[in-house]
């Protein structure tokens, strides 16, 4: 049995809490937060973009430690799933691994790559694992598009356009300072340069237009440019919409042999090249946790193996900060900027 720490019970160590409960081999045995509202299990403040709010949740098997540190002196601990704020987790990461413990931190690994680079050495000299929790490539549209373009079954990818689009975050005053998460060309846009980066690896060059407020990019296009021979890419972040509108994520995936369309809003369907539209079987589909419980899982059997799983990479995970960062670059300058 693999026993689970969670370090931050904000938006993101709810979710974690909820995709916990259905691991297998592995459960949650602690959890650490400063507010004793929350240590007591009163969790009905906490509030996100998805999923549902919080709620009264019975801790009376869990302990429940008020540092960091207290938690991680606990031997019990296998696992430290770190859930606080962007700009802690580098020292929470290595002050895990340190202890001796494997660490899954969320995403984004941190916020430059000078720390993201500590976090890796850290690993290397602990000989524990160091995973980063991207969730989208367990998210069952994106998870389908990944393993369609990795196994060639419609043929080379040719291009693709990605959407993410959401209103500036309010339920939380840590996950709105930019100071603490990036603004949203790190925070939001981060899930799409992990994902194509995983699709297509890192391009030679990064072209993006975009809008700055008070010196944070808030709005961001980007083409990235994998030179003549490779696909055009491209992806629009930001957070200026109107609260009217919801959280939406999207994508069009071109193919030789086929198209995937994901409006976010309506089914995955794959257009073949005979005409032919269907939509595909998806696990997991209609549970808004069950990406992160299967995240967790990876993660989990990643540690049982002794090796980190591909998909939570913390090199891939770096590659995706250093990403948002050109970007944030190459809209300042309107420039093109070298990776």
């Amino acid at each position: 049995m693999i026993r689970i720490g969670i370090v931050g019970v904000g938006f993101m160590g709810w979710i974690h809490w909820l995709g916990a409960k259905k691991l297998r081999g592995a459960r949650v045995t602690a959890i650490s937060s400063r507010d004793a509202k929350k240590r007591a299990g009163d969790w009905r403040s906490i509030r996100g973009n998805f999923g549902p709010p919080g709620e009264q949740v019975d801790l009376s098997k869990i302990k429940a430690y008020e540092t960091v540190e207290q938690l991680l002196e606990d031997p019990d601990i296998d696992l430290v799933d770190i859930c606080n704020p962007t700009d802690l987790h580098p020292e929470t990461a290595i002050a895990a691994l340190h202890a001796g413990k494997h660490v899954l931190v969320e995403k984004a690994i941190a916020l430059t790559a000078q720390d993201a680079d500590a976090m890796l050495a850290a690993a290397k000299k602990s000989g524990k694992l160091l995973m980063v929790a991207h969730v989208l490539p367990f998210v069952p549209e994106y998870a389908f598009a990944a393993e369609v373009v990795r196994t060639g079954k419609y043929g080379k990818l040719l291009a693709a356009t990605f959407q993410r689009i959401i209103s500036k975050p309010d339920w939380s005053q840590e996950i709105g300072d930019a100071g603490k998460t990036g603004g949203p060309a790190v925070d939001l846009h981060i899930h799409d340069t992990h994902f194509i980066g995983l699709l297509c690896g890192v391009p030679r060059e990064v072209f993006s237009t975009g809008v700055v407020d008070r010196g944070t990019v808030v709005h961001v296009t980007t083409q990235y440019l994998y030179g003549k021979n490779g696909p055009s890419i491209a992806c629009t972040s930001g957070a200026l919409t109107s609260k009217a509108r919801p959280f939406i994520h999207s994508f069009e995936l071109f193919l030789e042999k086929a198209t995937l369309i994901f409006t976010g809003t309506s089914p995955l369907r794959v257009l073949v090249a005979n005409g032919r539209v269907y939509e595909p079987k998806l696990k997991g589909g209609g549970d808004p946790t069950a990406a992160f419980t299967a995240e967790i899982q990876t993660a989990v059997n990643g540690v049982v193996a002794g090796k980190a799983p591909d998909l939570l990479s913390a090199q891939l995970a770096r590659d995706a900060l250093v990403l948002c960062h050109k970007e944030i670059e190459s809209v300042k300058t309107g420039k093109a900027v070298a990776v």
